[in-house]
């Protein structure tokens, strides 16, 4: 049977897969998505195998993963890399990331809460917020910087 999947442009692969159009040039540049053939008037043109990988690039950064770990985790996928387990290695460290940023935040939203909560709202004309903005040590908390 015959493939039916048509060559698309950059834009309608951008539509498609939902990924904007600088960034397909970006991962191009720096090498995640094979950059495609052009036509005579210039036009990148992309084939299933292209659209394949940016969906699963788009998919592997809105979980999180960092463009390192997406370009082992393509390398596992087209099979340059014979290691199978390397692929949970990864998904193991990007969860404890994950779990170390959780914690962090938890800790800022508890922080924040206890400014507010502690805030006696301009009645004696001091503001607490602005009390422990201005000294750290009025921190209930040490551990709450924020995540990137």
């Amino acid at each position: 049977m015959k493939n039916m999947f048509k060559e698309m442009t950059i834009g309608k692969l951008s539509q498609d897969v939902g990924v904007k159009v600088p960034t397909i040039r970006y991962y191009e540049h720096i090498g995640l998505l094979p950059a495609p053939p052009r036509t005579t008037g210039n036009i990148r043109l992309y084939d299933e195998k292209a659209h394949h990988r940016l969906t699963f690039i788009r998919h592997a950064r809105s979980l999180g993963f960092e463009i390192p770990a997406i370009r082992q985790l393509l390398a596992l996928a087209d099979g340059a890399v014979s290691d199978s387990h390397q692929a949970d290695g990864l998904a193991q460290a990007h969860l404890e990331e994950v779990q170390r940023k959780i914690k962090a935040l938890k800790a800022l939203r508890d922080e924040l809460q206890h400014m507010i909560d502690h805030c006696d709202h301009d009645q004696n004309r001091r503001c607490h917020v602005i009390e422990v903005l201005s000294d750290h040590n009025k921190c209930q908390h040490d551990d709450h910087e924020t995540v990137d």
